[in-house]
């Protein structure tokens, strides 16, 4: 029998487009933060893009809007003010991983305890879909319009993977937002990694492959097909570092 989830009392409608990952990874969020207790003592720093729709999601004003890459940085700041308060960035790929990639590193390097969410689409997203570091081979982007060209632009950037390098970086991982064995797994990382910074004060960081049919030009069904069978040769899923007792999700 199925079983009907109760929607998180902070949440509201949104205005993503339909089909975009971004409304599913803030009902995840917040679940897990009723779970924990946390619901009404969180801040969450936001990136620029995407993301910035969270303040119209959201009946709570906790949340910072940073600037275009910065979020890491005024969240360890946020933190070393608030340290009984959860801490947690909320950015896409063009934010965290490319404008930002320094911070996302600095904070991964220094790791203080903060929470690191990335939603990763694969182009600038709120910008009208242009080519992000991590946009794959071949892909049609606002400005790669024949394709991404590895001979003059590169192979895809896998920030994540360096962040996972840092030695104090307590958890690392990547899910997907395409089904609901994925989603599943996506839950139980933001929790854990949510869990990692009240229980232990450590740092953790967690992408997600999110679909985005607008600027894709799919289907939302297109969309969630093409992560499976195209982001997910780039970007693989799984835990890339785990240092907790019995080191599993």
């Amino acid at each position: 029998m199925a079983v009907q989830r109760k929607r998180p009392a902070l949440l509201k409608d949104n205005s993503w487009c339909a089909g975009c990952g971004h409304g599913l990874f803030t009902r995840l969020l917040h679940e897990s933060l009723e779970e924990l207790g946390y619901d009404n003592n969180y801040i969450c720093v936001d990136g620029v893009g995407c993301s910035s729709n969270y303040f119209a999601a959201t009946t709570l004003g906790s949340a910072i809007e940073s600037h275009h890459g910065k979020a890491p940085t005024i969240a360890r700041g946020v933190k070393l003010a608030r340290p009984e308060t959860m801490v947690f960035t909320y950015q896409g790929d063009g934010d965290a991983y490319v404008i930002g990639l320094s911070e996302t590193l600095n904070a991964a390097h220094f790791a203080d305890p903060i929470t690191t969410f990335v939603l990763n689409n694969n182009n600038y997203g709120m910008t009208g879909g242009q080519m992000s570091w991590t946009s794959l081979p071949g892909q049609v982007t606002t400005t790669s319009k024949a394709g991404r060209d590895p001979e003059t632009t590169g192979m895809p950037l896998d920030p994540l993977k360096m962040a996972a390098q840092e030695e104090r970086v307590a958890f690392a991982a990547r899910a997907a937002l395409n089904s609901p064995k994925n989603i599943n797994l996506a839950k139980k990382y933001i929790k854990k990694a949510l869990e990692l910074q009240v229980k232990e004060e450590k740092y953790a960081i967690v992408e997600m492959l999110s679909p985005c049919p607008t600027d894709w030009n799919l289907t939302p069904v297109q969309a969630i097909r093409w992560i499976e069978e195209e982001a997910v040769k780039y970007y693989p899923l799984g835990v890339l570092k785990d240092t907790t007792e019995g080191g599993g999700a």
